[in-house]
């Protein structure tokens, strides 16, 4: 892990350069003060690991520069020195918090065994502060719910991959588990005891996202009162996620395919050129072909992120991983909520299994939520479920301005009475198509074939000519 510097303080200019020069040797960046006042605005405007600092200094004491760092900042570690150590005065550092004191003249060995003490406490902070961000994240293979075909693919070519440091891009709707693919990817790999770092590249401003990506130096824009260290560098040693990348500027995307190249990049406003290891997983909801047509997506970001390629099927396509789904989550929400939800009533069941998803897993999530917080019994009621119809009619067959439906009296029918109508004009258009076909009927409205079925109990459409080859599988569990 790369340190931020490390703060030396000391007022004698002699002193200042003979421990710069040893603490430089050992790879440490370092800051110089030559008084407390200097010192303490110095942390002000950048990230600092440790603070060096002699006891006797002119205008504010070592001692009093000690108190103010550990009132402001508590855990910055402070070692003090000073030409003149006695065990009362060594006591005294060590209460106020210092965490060493060393007596002049001192071997250099003994001051870099401190020093890399401190190192080592950082990485340590930085590491548990990781953990922290991480604990209750669903991150595993397990967490991908579902038994289908296309996602026993999913988790074996993830069991693949991981293992190696291969750039990453996934594609697919929103819903469909993107993220939760990137993490597991990121829990097989070899960086798993690492930094896991999200960015949501649509989720922040395009003048800020370079500056969160990559840091800033101090004065680079207006704001910029300190230096800040960006995602790359908190993840350096890990993985970093880049969640709809296709929503990232053009100039971005061409300082990403540089970092990309060799790890190396520059903060907003610095010339110093950094250099970090991480493994990049980036992931999009768009239609990234099309992006590349349109000049909004460059193609040679695209082949260099798309070394390895996944893509999460949306839910409409995996009908039979709907019941395991909801029955999952269901599980969650009842014991969040402290209700006794044991399982989905037949009608509830129906509803769910002819909904389209257009939100996929996600949407789902969120109705079985809402379904937990209204039902009052231990089974879930299609009255708890949210009103699929206006919202799947308006969606799925795409209605566009026609002449206003009549109803009687030839007065215009209730927005009901009117999508109903519409529907069953829809659905036996597309049996007569295609000769009474379930199968392709429903694929030609781009519903499953229980969905299909479903709406034609509805609408009280029977018909004995019809052609029913298969049968979707799902089933809810009793959650007995």
């Amino acid at each position: 892990m790369k340190l931020p510097p490390l703060l030396l303080v000391d007022d004698e200019r002699n002193m200042r350069v003979s421990l710069e020069s040893v603490l430089r040797s050992q790879g440490y960046e370092v800051r110089l003060a030559e008084s407390a006042e200097t010192g303490l605005a110095l942390l002000r405007t950048e990230e600092i690991f440790m603070v060096i600092t002699d006891a006797r200094l002119g205008g504010m004491s070592g001692y009093d520069f000690l108190q103010e760092v550990k009132q402001k900042y508590p855990q910055l570690p402070v070692l003090m020195i000073t030409a003149y150590a006695t065990p009362k005065l060594a006591v005294e550092a060590i209460k106020n918090g210092a965490i060493d004191y060393l007596g002049k003249p001192f071997e250099p060995d003994e001051l870099l065994h401190a020093v890399a003490r401190c190192g080592e406490r950082h990485e340590l902070l930085v590491e548990n502060a990781a953990l922290k961000r991480r604990a209750g994240e669903a991150y595993t293979l397990e967490n991908l719910i579902g038994d289908s075909q296309k996602i026993r693919d999913l988790r074996q070519l993830i069991q693949t991959v991981a293992p190696t440091d291969a750039t990453v891009l996934i594609l697919g709707e929103s819903g469909t588990g993107k993220e939760l693919v990137a993490g597991a990817i990121h829990s097989l790999s070899k960086r798993f005891s690492r930094s896991y770092v999200r960015l949501n590249c649509a989720a922040i401003p395009e003048n800020l996202l370079e500056s969160e990506l990559f840091g800033h130096e101090k004065g680079a824009f207006t704001g910029a009162h300190k230096t800040k260290r960006g995602y790359v560098e908190e993840a350096d040693g890990g993985t970093i996620f880049l969640d709809e990348i296709g929503d990232m500027s053009r100039p971005l995307q061409a300082k990403l395919l540089r970092f990309l190249e060799d790890g190396s990049f520059t903060r907003v406003g610095g010339t110093q050129e950094l250099r970090v290891n991480v493994r990049l997983i980036a992931a999009t909801n768009r239609n990234i072909v099309d992006a590349i047509r349109k000049n909004e997506f460059r193609e040679d970001l695209f082949h260099r992120l798309n070394v390895m390629q996944f893509r999460p099927p949306p839910l409409r396509d995996r009908s039979s991983d709907i019941a395991p789904l909801a029955q999952h989550f269901l599980r969650q929400f009842a014991a969040r909520l402290g209700k006794t939800l044991r399982s989905i009533s037949e009608p509830a069941r129906s509803a769910l299994l002819a909904h389209s998803w257009p939100g996929n897993v996600r949407e789902l999530r969120n109705v079985i939520e809402r379904a937990a917080i209204l039902e009052t019994s231990e089974i879930i009621q299609a009255s708890s479920l949210p009103d699929f119809e206006v919202e799947s009619h308006l969606r799925e067959n795409n209605i566009r301005s026609t002449s206003p439906v009549r109803g009687t009296g030839g007065r215009p029918a209730a927005l009901g009475d009117a999508l109903l109508q519409f529907e069953r004009e829809l659905i036996l258009g597309a049996l007569a198509q295609h000769d009474n076909h379930l199968g392709k009927a429903a694929a030609h409205l781009d519903i499953t074939r229980h969905a299909l079925r479903y709406r034609m109990s509805r609408l009280n459409i029977t018909l004995d000519t019809v052609v029913d080859d298969d049968s979707d599988t799902a089933s809810f569990s009793s959650g007995r």
